[in-house]
This record gives C-alpha cells, structure tokens and sequence, in this order.
C-alpha cells in the first residue's frame, strides 16, 4: 500500500471508527469518518478517497443501497462492513460491487490485508486499462458492446448503457475473451475477481443469473451465457472486436 492511502471509514460507531482511525494513521494512511451515507456523498464530492470502508447497518441508507449507487457512477474500490456472518449478505454485498466483505469483530491486521489486497488489485487493473489507452477496442456479441478501457456496456441498436457491478463486468469481460472454453465455477472466479472474494462456489450462479436478466434475450433460454451441466458455464456466441 503507498503512503498516504485517502481511506473513507463510513460507521455509526464511533468505538469502530475511532479504533480504525488510530490504527490505519499508524499505518501511513489518510483517514476520513463519517457516520452516514449523506457525510460521505459530501467528502466524495471534496476530496480524493483511495477506498471505502461501509458499514451495512448505517442509519438511513443501508450499506447494500450506497454500495449500489456508488457503483453506478463510480469504480471506488469498497469493503463492506457486517455484525452478521450470513452468506446472504456476502452474495449481496458482492452482487452490488463491493470487492470484499469483513465480518465484525475483526483484526486490525486483517482489516489492513483486505486493504492492501483490494488496493493491489485495483491498481493493477487501472494499469492495465492505461497500458492499452484509447487502442483498447470494443468487444462486439450480438447488439452488444463491451468497452473494457471505460468498463462500460452498451446496445448498439439504441445506444443505451446497462448498468454493470464490478463484479457482473468482471464475469462478463472473463468470458467474452475466452468464449466458447467451458469454465468452472472456481476457474471463472479466479479469472473475475480473484480468490480473495470468494463466498461459495454457487456465489457465480448469483453473477450469472444477473447478468442473463440483462443480456440475454430470453434469460430463461440463454443463448450467450451456457450451463454446462456438471461442470460450469461456457459463452457460446461469437465475439469480434470493434474500433481502437
């Protein structure tokens, strides 16, 4: 992690955030908290934040509602916060763009890996993104368009936009660059996010279906997003690349 990490602790805890301050400032970071969704729109607004540390249980808007809409406008990296050890909560968080998830209580020390790894990893796709610049070319499956440099999707016969979470671009990107190879479950998570967010194995059935809802034709008759009984999931189209 480089000194002086911009680290946004969003906690109605005071004892949480307090504890959190001390430590990660010990650990050469910048450290802002703030106890609710409307405080942290505001330092969003005035300052540059490396990453976020979300409570799921603020007052007003939840974690899984900020996380949302952060992800709409937003590729900030965010590790949810919980009290509760639940897989349902894990599988959200995740759906809705969270890169990790930490369960209350936790070490100080963990709390920094998860740091340092989502940090790692963030970085390391930013720098991939702007090794390829503007050259980075569409990838082009039936009305779709992929644009991995803006990380964005777009129908090409209305123009429009569909909303990806992190995770939902990062399963689609793995398989428009390697269609028609049939992945496992536990194969097509390490090529999407990386073993440091995996819940479960059924986590990528939550991502697919997902994604089905909004690519798909039909999602009840895919004719991209294949299940390979047994196995796992295999992208039957065609892709070409477009443009760069």
């Amino acid at each position: 992690m480089t000194a002086k990490d911009h680290i946004l602790v969003v906690d109605d805890d005071p004892q949480i955030t307090s504890f959190l301050q001390r430590y990660l400032e010990k650990q050469e970071c910048d450290v802002t908290c703030v106890a609710d969704g409307n405080a942290m729109d505001v330092v969003l607004e005035t300052a540059n934040v490396d990453l976020i540390l979300l409570d799921i249980g603020l007052p007003g808007r939840n974690g899984f509602d900020i996380t949302r809409e952060l992800r709409m406008q937003s590729n900030i990296p965010i590790i949810v916060l919980s009290g509760r050890d639940e897989i349902f909560d894990r599988v959200v968080g995740l759906e809705f763009g969270a890169d990790d998830y930490i369960t209350k209580p936790f070490e100080a020390r963990e709390v920094l890996a998860r740091i340092r790894t989502v940090l790692r990893r963030s970085r390391a796709d930013d720098a991939a993104t702007a090794a390829n610049g503007s050259e980075a070319a569409q990838i082009v499956f039936g009305d779709w368009a992929l644009n991995p440099h803006e990380r964005t999707l777009t129908a090409k016969s209305s123009g429009l936009q569909t909303p990806l979470t992190t995770t939902e671009f990062d399963v689609l990107h793995a398989f428009v660059t390697n269609p028609h190879i049939v992945f496992s479950r536990d194969q097509l998570l390490d090529k999407a996010r990386g073993r440091e967010t995996v819940v479960g194995d059924r986590t990528i059935d939550v991502h697919v279906l997902r994604l089905r809802k909004k690519i798909e034709p039909d999602p009840s008759e895919p004719t991209f997003i294949k299940t390979v009984h047994g196995i796992g999931y295999c992208f039957a189209a065609n892709v070409r690349k477009s443009g760069g």
